[in-house]
């Protein structure tokens, strides 16, 4: 008996080896190939004549072969089959690249819907290697076909048939997840009409009817499935603050908090004093002081009597935190620690020790901190940074340590528009620092052609003669496994720089495939001024602040969204000397020379995240989203805003007259939510 976790080898028509290939897109079970969502959908349905085909564009048109189909072997790997086609209007030329079997698929005298582009000019128009078929068949031609996202051994005909399989075998087991009144209320069509419309529409109506359905399900899911999350935390009790005086430790800091940190910090403490578990997302730019929010939150626990601690991706950025942290906090008697993978043994073992007897305040580390040795004596504030680079479950197996729900504040320098960081971040409060700290310097950025290079490596050669430092990032690490028409890699061409352009300078290279001792090593040098130039994948994203580094360059800039370049910039900047941003790009796509542009045009990173939203999608914002909630399919949060907001009024709505999903025409909605959030890591139960 078919059901929807049934193994897709054994749908009607897939089979083992098509099974494999549809595996690489996680499609594995019946229930993930009706849920392989297009991204597109080719408009089939007007048929031209030839005299009448639009140039440049994909379209159908109607035509008989005139003659022959006349096949050529031009070289080794290389067939040619031409083929004439005519109607009332004009002559068509045809021309099919290694596919010298259609020979005998092209009769002369009958007429074909050919699919393609055509080029050409008015008088002589041609199109290369059109789909086809027989004026009669209407299965790829005469209507709305959907367009998939491919991997190797995977075509859109493959995916046609098993998608259209896949819906034949799950007419009678799709469940219907939204109660009918609340489909009523809103509007929406059956789940059948929905799936059966997403891949293959009767028209563009009844597309715009199947997503607007689809869309409302995944967004009220998500929504009540983040607000089970908030209540869940509201009922539960964390560590009881009582307010403590904060200026001393204000008056004692080098420098003046910006109004925007504090707003940050007052809304913390606030949590902290709430009687509940903080929960709060610090988002703020690059250069916003989020640390310093940190550190304030940190003793004010500490003055508590609570423990705090901070965990970074990295092992660099673990000691920066310390480094910069340490001596300010030291000062106002919180004892601090270090705790990362490369201690020794030891070492571990005095600051585990200090830890678990309470003989330790504040610690920083990595994932170290979660290790079953790594116990503490009274845990109630929990920092983790970059939070997109951490998992719910890791968030979660460091509160546990705590023995009761501690304080958790997260901090991200990836800006995001408000409205979509509600929607990624709806389990948590938001906090937004948008306000940079007085001296914060403006990075020049330049978006130039491949054919700049001799000028910026002139460019970088005169900073360095000047004492100063630059970074140059690529897309990929390289090495043997980098094929030939790959785009740049760090170790490749590190090399090359080194032995060709600068090989009178110090050429360093620093990549995540690295030893986490190797890299630190690295990095460390280039901090204290030992390497000159910096070659390195986006690693150095969140790394070292190196206040000599003046000259950021990125090759293959197209490769990054705004986002991650912005990020990228904010490497350099740090210091009193002036500094620059230098995106190579030599693609002509119009989307990304615009994107490239912004770029050039401001370094408010909320700006260019709202950008990178209107230009791409929030699909980077998702790709960087914490592990355990549920990744959107259909929902695009730049186009669905007024959708959305239906979706979380619907969701309230549900909650409040059965906040826990008990009543039985809810239970869909209860085991959906459940398998969405335990797929995704973050569990409901």
């Amino acid at each position: 008996m078919t059901e929807l976790h049934t193994n897709v080898r054994y749908v009607k028509g897939i089979g083992e080896a098509r099974a494999k290939a549809l595996a690489k897109v996680g499609i594995t079970d019946l229930q993930s190939l009706i849920a392989y969502f297009p991204r597109a959908w080719e408009d089939r349905t007007k048929l031209y004549t030839i005299d009448a085909l639009p140039i440049g564009e994909p379209a159908c048109v109607k035509a008989m072969v005139a003659a022959p189909p006349v096949a050529s072997h031009v070289r080794q790997g290389l067939d040619l089959l031409k083929v004439k086609v005519v109607d009332g209007t004009a002559a068509l030329f045809l021309t099919f690249f290694n596919q010298s079997y259609l020979k005998n698929a092209l009769v002369v005298g009958r007429s074909y819907v050919f699919y393609g582009k055509a080029e050409g000019s008015l008088l002589r128009k041609q199109m290369v290697n059109p789909l086809f078929e027989p004026e009669e068949a209407g299965q790829i031609t005469g209507r709305i076909m959907p367009v998939y996202p491919l991997t190797a051994g995977l075509t859109q005909s493959v995916m046609h048939k098993a998608v259209r399989q896949g819906l034949d075998a799950c007419t009678e087991l799709l469940p219907e997840v939204l109660p009918d009144r609340l489909r009523m209320k809103y509007e929406l069509c059956h789940i059948n009409f929905a799936y059966e419309n997403i891949h293959f529409p009767t028209s563009f109506e009844a597309l715009g009817v199947a997503r607007r359905r689809l869309t409302f399900e995944e967004l009220f899911l998500l929504c009540v499935g983040l607000q089970l999350l908030r209540r869940r935390r509201t009922g539960e009790t964390g560590p009881v603050c009582r307010p403590v005086e904060l200026e001393s430790f204000y008056r004692a800091l080098p420098f003046s908090l910006t109004g925007a940190q504090k707003r940050a910090v007052d809304e913390a403490v606030g949590d902290m004093c709430a009687g509940r578990p903080m929960n709060r997302l610090c988002q703020g730019d690059v250069g916003s002081g989020k640390t310093m929010v940190a550190a304030a939150c940190v003793y004010f626990a500490v003055k508590n009597g609570l423990q705090a601690a901070m965990m970074a991706p990295t092992e660099l950025l673990a000691q920066q935190h310390f480094r910069s942290l340490a001596p300010l906090l030291e000062k106002q008697g919180v004892r601090c620690a270090l705790l990362t993978g490369s201690l020794s043994a030891k070492e571990k073992k005095e600051v585990q020790g200090r830890l678990a007897a309470g003989e330790t305040d504040f610690v920083v580390g990595t994932q170290a901190l979660l290790s079953r040795d790594v116990a503490f004596a009274s845990l109630g504030l929990v920092v983790a940074d970059e939070q997109h680079r951490f998992g719910v479950a890791q968030r979660a197996a460091l509160s546990a340590k705590a023995g009761e729900h501690p304080h958790i504040l997260v901090m991200s320098a990836t800006p995001i528009p408000r409205t979509l960081a509600l929607m990624i971040y709806g389990d948590l409060d938001l906090s937004v620092i948008d306000e940079l700290p007085p001296g914060r310097q403006q990075v020049d950025t330049f978006a130039v052609p491949d054919s700049y290079h001799p000028r910026v490596f002139r460019f970088i050669r005169k900073h360095v003669a000047a004492g100063r430092q630059a970074y140059i990032i690529c897309p990929m690490v390289g090495g043997p496994d980098t094929l030939p028409n790959e785009k740049k890699a760090a170790t490749d061409y590190a090399a090359k720089l080194q032995k060709e352009v600068f090989p009178d300078l110090r050429v360093a290279c620093v990549h995540g495939k690295l030893r986490s001792g190797e890299k630190e090593k690295v990095m460390a040098s280039f901090a204290a001024g030992e390497t000159d130039i910096l070659v390195s994948t986006t690693v150095v994203e969140v790394g070292v602040d190196v206040p000599n580094a003046t000259v950021m360059v990125v090759e293959n800039a197209e490769r990054f969204g705004l986002s991650q370049l912005h990020q990228l910039r904010g490497r350099v900047g740090r210091g009193k000397h002036k500094s620059y941003c230098i995106l190579f790009s030599d693609a002509s796509n119009e989307e990304t020379r615009a994107r490239l542009k912004v770029m050039t045009e401001t370094n408010d990173g909320f700006r260019l995240a709202q950008e990178d939203l209107n230009l791409r999608g929030p699909g980077d914002f998702f790709g960087q989203r914490q592990h355990g909630l549920p990744q959107l399919k259909v929902a695009d949060l730049q186009c669905d805003l007024a959708l959305m907001q239906l979706a979380r009024q619907a969701a309230e709505e549900l909650l409040a007259s059965d906040e826990d999903l008990s009543a039985p025409e809810h239970r869909a909605i209860a085991e959906k939510l459940r398998a969405m959030f335990d797929s995704a890591g973050g569990g409901m139960n």
